[in-house]
Order: C-alpha cells, then sequence, then structure tokens
C-alpha cells in the first residue's frame, strides 16, 4: 500500500486528493470478487460475413453441429433459393424456407424453429431482411430521416 500511496503523492498536490483516490480504489476493488465459473442460459448471435461462394453457410452448419453434436436440433431458415438443401450430406438437419423478406417473416420463422426445439437456429441469410428494409424506407413518404423511426423498431425486433 505504500508504494500506491507514494506513487499518487508525486501526481497529486496534497494527501488529501491521494486518500481520495485511494478509497475509490479501495471500494472499486472490494467489490471485485473471483468465482467459480457458472453456465448461464445465453443466446449467442454469430455473423460470418464473406463473398459469395465463400463458404458461410457450409461454415455455420458446421459451428451449429459443434453447438448440439446432434443435427436434428439444427434449423436453417433458408432466403438463398436453397442453398441450405446443398449440404444435406453432412446430416439430417431442419430447413425452412422463406416466402418474402419482411422482417415479420423472419420473426415468425424463427418462432417456426424454437417451438420446433431447434437449439441452434442458422438464419440464411439476414441481408435479405436489410434489402427489405431499405426498400420500405425508400418508399416512405416525408422526412427521410425521421422515417427511420418506423424501420429501426424491425429491424430491432428481428435481432432479440
Amino acid at each position: 500500500m505504500a508504494d500506491f500511496r507514494e506513487i499518487f503523492q508525486i501526481n497529486y498536490k496534497s494527501n488529501r486528493q491521494v486518500m481520495s483516490v485511494f478509497i475509490i480504489h479501495h471500494l472499486i476493488c472490494s467489490f471485485m470478487q473471483l468465482r467459480p465459473s457458472m453456465r448461464r442460459a445465453a443466446k449467442m448471435r454469430l455473423a460470418l460475413a464473406g463473398a459469395s461462394g465463400s463458404g458461410k453457410t457450409y461454415s455455420s452448419l458446421l459451428i451449429a453441429y459443434g453447438m448440439t453434436s446432434d443435427w436434428s436440433r439444427v434449423a436453417v431458415i433458408d432466403s438463398e433459393n436453397g442453398s441450405a438443401d446443398l449440404y444435406a450430406h453432412l446430416g439430417n438437419y431442419q430447413v425452412l424456407t422463406l416466402p418474402d423478406y419482411s422482417p415479420e417473416t423472419y420473426i415468425e420463422a424463427i418462432g417456426i424453429c424454437e417451438q420446433a426445439g431447434a437449439e441452434v437456429i442458422v438464419i440464411d441469410s439476414i441481408s435479405h431482411c436489410w434489402d427489405y428494409l431499405l426498400d420500405f424506407h425508400a418508399n416512405l413518404q416525408g422526412n427521410s430521416f425521421a422515417n427511420w423511426a418506423k424501420v429501426t423498431p424491425r429491424q430491432n425486433a428481428v435481432l432479440r
């Protein structure tokens, strides 16, 4: 502790400031505690980006299997014209093809996958939803900036 005070006495004009800094530091450190690790129910959101044909779908499926060790607990929401079926030889995962790209359709598809017991849901691809929202925004009348207030909640709803 003496070293801590000596360091701060050089940097501050009075001992009063040193003690204030020391007390604050002590309070912060008193809240830090080492504890055993604990598994918690948390959902991971992982995005893969890459050029067309770079292996995003294939890699997503391998990651999903690595997380579950059971292909039947993996679901793919497919907006890529059946690209998820290209890897059916990997295992017996579930595929849901989207009829349109509205955020509400994505939300419904996620619900269907959850109800079916999917532990990992691969969305291939969510960029179609963003394109849909950009088109929606472009067709709104009025102030372009203010119109984002109509778009953002729909986008956020998909990502929750």
